[in-house]
């Protein structure tokens, strides 16, 4: 977002492929390109994320013109990066990120949301790699952090948020408050994502009050809790997690939005919060209702 676009509004509200049940460039699972395009407008939202880098179309001009035809404008593009592993892969991840940061660039946004890699496949449940770092992978992590919000920032004039995950390295109160504590506020920000935050038992409220100038992009979404303790009992990967319904449509889960909102507020700083509730796979029918609800629910906790 350029500062001739800011909206006198702190929080501005938007919502995601991901909310469509899109977590793929290309599957058969998912709602095509332009009914998502179609529906998160006529849902009322005004803000959109590029969801998987090839989704929506990569041409900067056509895209512009499928956005803008429908009054919708990007707030960020996401990229995944495996950065504890050090210089090795710094190459392969570039690669990645530039052109997803070039496609963000060219939407207008100023935000590159972040997510780590996972420590185990989001779909099989397969162990990748021990589910707890060293203390060098955690250096590693951290400096490599910084370089890449060094990097997108001098190149494309954006500004990376780590978004916590379940599944990854960045994850419990824990982990993500000593990925804080070492890394330069001035290179890198933090994508709250509500729901991720809870299902690995942190709390956001808390997040924002300690932690609230490193506090640049919000995700929201909510945990049913039912559901997530039965996914920690079994130990359920994250994605077949999703399949059982752990995300769950506002107001129903937790954590609580109104006060999320109400303390980002307190921050005095202009945010994104993005609508994010996880639902793959999803009959094609289902997100556009959840969509409008959510819309009007958010529009009552006064965003």
């Amino acid at each position: 977002m350029t500062s001739s676009a800011a909206s006198s509004h702190r929080i501005r509200i938007g919502s995601a492929p991901d909310s469509w049940g899109v977590w793929f460039r290309d599957d058969p699972r998912q709602v095509p390109w332009r009914r998502f395009l179609d529906e998160v407008a006529r849902a009322g939202y005004e803000w959109i994320e590029l969801g998987p880098y090839g989704y929506l179309p990569t041409d900067p001009a056509r895209l512009a013109e499928e956005t803008s035809s429908r009054g919708l404008r990007v707030s960020a593009g996401t990229v995944f990066t495996g950065l504890h592993h050090g210089p090795a892969v710094w190459e392969e991840t570039w690669a990645h990120v530039s052109d997803i940061a070039a496609l963000t660039r060219a939407m207008g946004a100023e935000h590159l949301v972040v997510i780590p890699s996972f420590w185990r496949d989001d779909r099989t449940g397969e162990v990748l790699e021990d589910r707890t770092l060293t203390p060098g992978q955690w250096r590693q992590l951290t400096r490599q952090t910084e370089r890449l919000g060094r990097e997108v920032g001098d190149r494309f004039g954006l500004r990376i948020v780590v978004h916590p995950h379940a599944d990854t390295h960045i994850d419990s109160e824990e982990n993500v408050g000593r990925f804080l504590d070492a890394t330069d506020a001035d290179l890198v920000s933090l994508c709250l994502d509500t729901g991720h935050y809870a299902y690995c038992g942190g709390d956001s409220v808390r997040l924002i009050e300690t932690y609230g100038e490193r506090i640049g992009y919000l995700h929201l979404k909510q945990v049913d809790p039912d559901v997530l303790a039965g996914v920690m009992a079994d130990e359920v990967p994250f994605g077949p997690a999703v399949a059982r319904g752990v995300m769950c449509e506002p107001p129903s889960g937790v954590p609580a939005l109104e006060p999320v909102l109400a303390a980002a507020r307190r921050l005095d700083a202009e945010l994104f919060a993005i609508v994010e509730q996880d639902m793959y796979p999803c009959p094609p029918d289902k997100p556009f209702p959840i969509a409008e609800r959510t819309r009007r629910f958010l529009r009552s906790c006064g965003a």
